[in-house]
């Protein structure tokens, strides 16, 4: 989660909202590391998550991530919750909850839906207190 905040760190230094992602594989490596760029590239969909998944896939020249572990420090959102369970991705390990948007137990449970499998397994709250404190910082700054 210390390589995520770091990614959610380089998003903040560039006003993007303040999410990183890393991806592991298997082995314990790092496959990945992201964070958001939708201002940046004026992509709705340049979430943190969903450029760490499209850019594994290329590395590992496959779509199926099934050994990997995605970190990230804010919850996923819908369209990443669905890309994480379309990805195989076996375990998913997010730092703040998302009580606005969150896809994976604030509002919806996207991953645990039952005519989508395999579902991830799911760890929250994982140097929560650290990636609050990073996106209260940013919007703090915004107002």
């Amino acid at each position: 989660m210390e390589i995520a905040l770091d990614e959610a760190r380089l998003a903040m230094e560039s006003g993007e909202v303040p999410v990183g992602a890393v991806l592991i594989g298997d082995g314990g490596g790092v496959v990945i590391r992201a964070h958001n760029l939708r201002e940046t590239e004026r992509d709705a969909t340049a979430h943190a998550e969903i450029l760490a998944i499209r850019e594994a896939g290329r590395i590992l020249s496959q779509w199926r991530l099934s050994s990997c572990t995605l970190y990230v420090t804010l919850e996923p959102c819908p369209m990443c919750a669905g890309a994480i369970v379309a990805a195989r991705i076996s375990r998913l390990v997010y730092g703040a909850a998302d009580a606005r948007a969150g896809a994976v137990e604030s509002i919806f449970n996207i991953p645990g839906h039952p005519s989508l499998a395999p579902a991830p397994e799911i760890t929250a709250g994982v140097m929560e207190d650290e990636c609050k404190a990073l996106l209260r910082e940013f919007f703090a700054a915004r107002r």
